[in-house]
């Protein structure tokens, strides 16, 4: 994929995510910034097709998109499942689920199962990222409102 052929798809990842951003009925400057994580998940998947392996693609996407969603929901006092959500739209398996279900209903039994086994396998790589990032983000803010109490504790 050439770099024109990248933004492209970036910008339309975008204007996917603003369309969803209607259908939820989002408000404000949230219009415009949740479907930004959509651009960044679909630019960090595109960045890595080096490793050659889309579950480790979506992997590190949801990584990236989980970062922006729960640095975007501290600074806007928004829940960071509203950016989570929209940001994840472009990494979701639905080609996936759809071959899944095709193979099942032709009884395209090896298909299916190789089908089935993949998409879970991206689904739970997408889960992965966001639980390992959400998890770090609220360690660590437990962590730095611990140290602040300590310290005022202190008198410091």
């Amino acid at each position: 994929m050439n770099m024109g052929e990248m933004l492209l798809a970036i910008l339309f990842s975008y204007v996917a995510c603003l369309a969803f951003t209607l259908i939820y009925n989002m408000r404000g400057r949230f219009i415009w910034l949740a479907p930004l994580g959509g651009a960044i998940s679909w630019c960090v998947y595109n960045l890595f097709a080096f490793i050659g392996s889309d579950i480790v693609q979506n992997f590190i996407a949801a990584m990236a998109v989980t970062v922006y969603s729960e640095t975007l929901a501290r600074l806007n006092k928004a829940p960071a499942t509203m950016f989570l959500i929209v940001g994840l739209l472009p990494l979701v398996p639905g080609a996936g689920i759809y071959y899944t279900m095709d193979y099942c209903i032709s009884g395209n039994q090896i298909a299916f199962q190789q089908s089935l086994v993949h998409t879970l396998a991206v689904a739970g790589a997408l889960t992965l990222g966001i639980v390992l990032v959400s998890s770090l983000y609220r360690l660590w803010f437990q962590l730095r409102f611990h140290h602040r109490k300590k310290r005022q504790a202190k008198g410091g």
